[in-house]
């Protein structure tokens, strides 16, 4: 079987997240191709190589470019801080690799646009790890919709609760708190929880035309985790917007990190005129459904246990009625991106797919500092060669 040899490039949550991936999913799903990890890329020497240790990781390397550049690396991994993720893929597709990236994409559409283009241009399979995308119950939704069983859809409403950052006295900048500095993350809560709500609201809803924003940050000066000096803080805390998609419906969208109570509530609902679909997070593996069509006197909402052979992935794992974890997703990611390679067919969401979510949340950034309606430009296509 012929290797595919993944160089990861940040050894943090998420970089966790994607070696677990890597290492499952060839056990569970049939691939044509070898998953090897062959390096780790991070710039604390001694936390690099306790984590390729941890992982099984062949080797080390303390500079991306030099990982890049290496014969032996098929695919470049990216699951560093927002800042470098531009510079790190317009390496890679130069050099022939195959990049998959953590979202956001990048600290706006204007740098993802360049990215869009060079992997394209080079031809390199590419895919962002928007991993909401395979939960079962979400892809579940997804097969509801296509198959018109809502019908005409009115509303979407989506919300992302955390409370991790109430504290002032929670630094910017550093390994645990990059995401507090506008410098290294791009945003707040708009492209790091509102982006996951906006990719599922697009590949769920199609197209979202315009939006209205509002933004506001709470706390107005950080120290820095480096200097300890007081600064400015850049990012927004919390972020809400209406929009309109193509389709004619209506959305409401919602994130914080100052929701007192929440580590993670990721939710979402669409009404349509035949049927509503709810779906949370914290209870991943259920999908709620009501249907109108349903006869009055059994008419109510249902709580669909996604966890049977016939329902999206469930095959792959265990028995009717043992469920799946949020790991699941990333697993599910890795497999559909190699059998993606396996029959031709490139596996979403690609860079020009986390590009839509770019322009999106720009948007959003923009109304909310013009206190107007925002049009949301369009991605396009991919080029025919």
């Amino acid at each position: 079987m012929k290797p595919l040899n993944v160089g990861l490039i940040g050894y943090g949550f998420m970089g966790r997240a994607h070696s677990n991936a890597f290492h499952q999913a060839g056990n569970f799903f049939p691939l044509d191709r070898r998953i090897v990890l062959k390096a780790v890329c991070g710039r604390d020497p001694a936390k690099t190589a306790a984590f390729a240790s941890t992982w099984g990781y062949e080797s080390t390397e303390t500079d991306w470019r030099a990982l890049v550049a290496r014969r032996d690396i098929d695919l470049i991994d990216i699951a560093a801080p927002n800042n470098v993720h531009a510079e790190i893929a317009l390496a890679a597709a130069k050099a022939g690799k195959m990049v998959l990236c953590e979202k956001p994409l990048a600290m706006n559409a204007g740098e993802a646009r360049t990215m869009v283009e060079a992997v394209e241009a080079a031809q390199v399979p590419n895919m962002v790890w928007y991993n909401y995308r395979r939960v079962p119950a979400v892809t579940l939704a997804k097969q509801f919709i296509d198959e018109g069983r809502l019908g005409k859809i009115f509303h979407y409403r989506a919300k992302f609760l955390q409370d991790w950052t109430i504290s002032a006295e929670v630094p910017q900048g550093g390994p645990g708190t990059w995401r507090l500095d506008a410098a290294i993350a791009g945003s707040g809560v708009t492209g790091d929880l509102l982006a996951h709500c906006i990719d599922t609201a697009l590949w769920l809803n199609g197209g979202i035309s315009r939006v209205t924003a509002m933004t506001e940050t709470f706390v107005k000066q950080r120290k820095d985790a480096g200097s300890g000096e007081l600064r400015k803080v850049g990012i927004d805390d919390a972020s809400a917007f209406l929009a309109r998609f193509d389709n004619g419906s209506l959305a409401t969208f919602e994130a914080t990190r100052y929701a007192r109570g929440h580590k993670a509530l990721y939710t979402f609902e669409i009404n349509g005129e035949h049927a509503s679909i709810f779906w949370d997070l914290h209870d991943l593996h259920r999908l709620q459904w009501f249907d109108h069509r349903d006869p009055g006197i059994v008419r109510g909402w249902r709580s669909i246990h996604v966890s049977d052979g016939d329902q999206p992935y469930m095959k792959n794992w265990w028995v009717p009625g043992l469920q799946i974890g949020y790991e699941h997703s990333f697993i599910h990611q890795v497999a559909d991106f190699v059998q993606g390679l396996q029959n031709g067919q490139p596996a979403a969401p690609t860079f020009r797919d986390g590009l839509a979510t770019d322009l999106v949340t720009d948007a959003v950034l923009k109304s909310a500092k013009s206190e107007r309606w925002e049009a949301v430009e369009k991605a396009g296509r991919p080029r025919l060669e």
